[in-house]
């Protein structure tokens, strides 16, 4: 068995004493990390490695995006994919000495206005969902896990008001049907739902809400996903809502699951 956590951290430099607590706490196999904020060569290596993560593959840029997979097993790098020709750093993959390979995806957050014609983010955002769909209906997923911030949260009870946030990003019917035609072109299975199918779950709260907990105008934005063939070897599913409370935290906060492979 192997845990797996994605965590979207803001600042992988700025907050590195946080993710060395979780990586202490809750010592996960995989820590996949998104908007990192750091070239590759910055990110602060030494202190995981101390921590057993020796392991990293990583996609960098300086004070935008960014992803990396951090492991205690082996890993590989398998490339990594400028989805929307974007120029940005938003996937990278890693195999694990099991055969198991893990995406780690950043999807842009779209701006605040769900218009392509208005707002170039959204289109962006919709672009990159596109190319994600046809990537992996050309290339159906076999022992593969894809995890991360995907920026938008596909079901009712998945943010704090439906009928709220019909017209708000990460929530709007047309980004809906794009993520749920990437999960369809790769015969994805959404693993946190599996494990727990009913009820409200969020992985993100505003900064701009006062009181974040009291609020709870939150939104599940963070995803772990696996492909047919490992579905169910996917178990043992939890968010880690307390984390939205750490000193200077971000505000995300990251997604486990287990799979006995």
């Amino acid at each position: 068995m192997f845990t797996i956590a994605t965590w979207n951290i803001n600042s992988v430099r700025l907050r590195e004493a946080l993710v060395q607590r979780l990586l202490r706490e809750e010592t996960p196999d995989v820590l996949c990390l998104q908007e990192c904020k750091s070239p590759v060569e910055l990110i602060p290596r030494e202190g995981f490695g101390a921590l057993g993560y020796t392991h990293m593959v990583a996609r960098g840029q300086k004070g935008y995006n960014g992803v990396a997979i951090l492991s205690k097993l082996p890993l590989e790098e398998v490339g990594a994919h400028d989805f929307a020709k974007l120029g940005h750093a938003r996937h990278v993959a890693g195999r694990l000495p099991n055969g198991v390979v893990i995406h780690n995806c950043y999807v842009p957050a779209g701006g605040d206005i769900p218009d392509r014609a208005e707002n170039e983010k959204f289109g962006q955002k919709l672009d990159f969902l596109t190319e994600m769909r046809d990537h992996f209906a050309a290339n159906r997923p076999e022992r593969a896990i894809l995890v991360g911030d995907l920026n938008i949260a596909p079901r009712e009870d998945d943010v704090w008001n439906h009928k709220a946030l019909l017209k708000i990003v990460s929530h709007t019917p047309i980004e809906v049907e794009h993520f749920n035609a990437v999960m369809e072109a790769g015969h994805w299975s959404d693993v946190t739902r599996k494990d727990i199918p009913e009820g409200r779950l969020y992985s993100w709260w505003s900064y701009r809400s006062p009181d974040w907990d009291a609020a709870d105008k939150g939104r599940r934005l963070d995803h772990i996903w696996a492909s047919p063939d490992i579905a169910n070897a996917g178990h043992g599913s939890r968010i880690l809502r307390p984390v939205r409370g750490w000193e200077q935290g971000s505000d995300h906060v990251p997604v486990f699951a287990s799979f006995d492979l």
